[in-house]
């Protein structure tokens, strides 16, 4: 093994462990933060039909980054690897979500300073519910998995031709599945919200994340251009073939 053989192996260790690492990070992010409400300032009509203004949780934010990783890990990476990185990164969910349960469970001492969240304080912001950490894990782990299988299926049949095809393409499908469970699991099965409830929330977060997927097209070209100037064409191609 030759020192240029040797360089690129290092350059793509290097980038899979930044890549893994924001993965990673922004989805945990987004299942921490998503106990908040925010409101999107997008309306428009489409078939004699007024869309919008959305209202949204604000984890929605860091899961742009989310869909760049996932797809730049399955495009150099490999399938294989993309659901690995997904079952780790459910478990390291479920591990901060029961972290959080467990400081829930301990009091607050606000005597020393109280400037501190008290007990309600802390609830209010980190007390998500039980129903809604399940409906969370569920769908992410199902939309990552089904991305990764579309990603992979339609790679095969178009080559490296069409990267919005299968990087959007993918995208859009496994998010309408994700909207919907997480939705469905966490506040339908509870009774939390009536089914009608249902079919006007999971519709516009879905339509939301569509228009987020569709954004990004540009910004997966620019990722997959700086990989490859990166790793060089041929890192790449024998990368790519051996992880899949």
């Amino acid at each position: 093994m030759n020192a240029t053989t040797v360089q690129a192996s290092t350059r793509r260790e290097w980038l899979f462990v930044i890549l893994a690492g924001f993965f990673i990070t922004n989805a945990v992010t987004a299942e921490l933060i998503s106990n908040k409400l925010i409101d999107v300032p997008i309306s428009f009509d489409v078939f004699g039909m007024h869309v919008g203004p959305f209202v949204t949780v604000v984890g929605v934010l860091p899961w742009p980054l989310v869909f760049i990783c996932t797809d730049l890990i399955n495009e150099f990476y490999g399938k294989k690897a993309i659901r690995r990185l997904s079952w780790i990164t459910a478990a390291l969910i479920s591990y901060c979500f029961i972290m959080v349960i467990v400081a829930l469970a301990v009091p607050a001492n606000t005597a020393i300073s109280p400037n501190t969240a008290n007990d309600a304080e802390f609830f209010k912001v980190f007390g998500q519910s039980r129903w809604v950490i399940v409906g969370s894990v569920c769908a992410f782990m199902f939309s990552q998995l089904l991305d990764a299988t579309l990603f992979s299926w339609i790679k095969q049949r178009t080559g490296n031709k069409h990267i919005w095809l299968r990087s959007t393409g993918s995208t859009v499908i496994s998010q309408l599945f994700d909207s919907y469970i997480v939705i469905y699991i966490g506040f339908i099965l509870p009774g939390t919200l009536p089914i009608s409830a249902f079919w006007e929330i999971a519709p516009t977060n879905y339509v939301l994340k569509l228009f987020i997927a569709i954004a990004l097209t540009p910004l997966i070209y620019l990722g997959h251009y700086l990989v490859r100037r990166y790793l060089g064409e041929h890192a790449v191609e024998n990368g790519g073939a051996q992880s899949t």
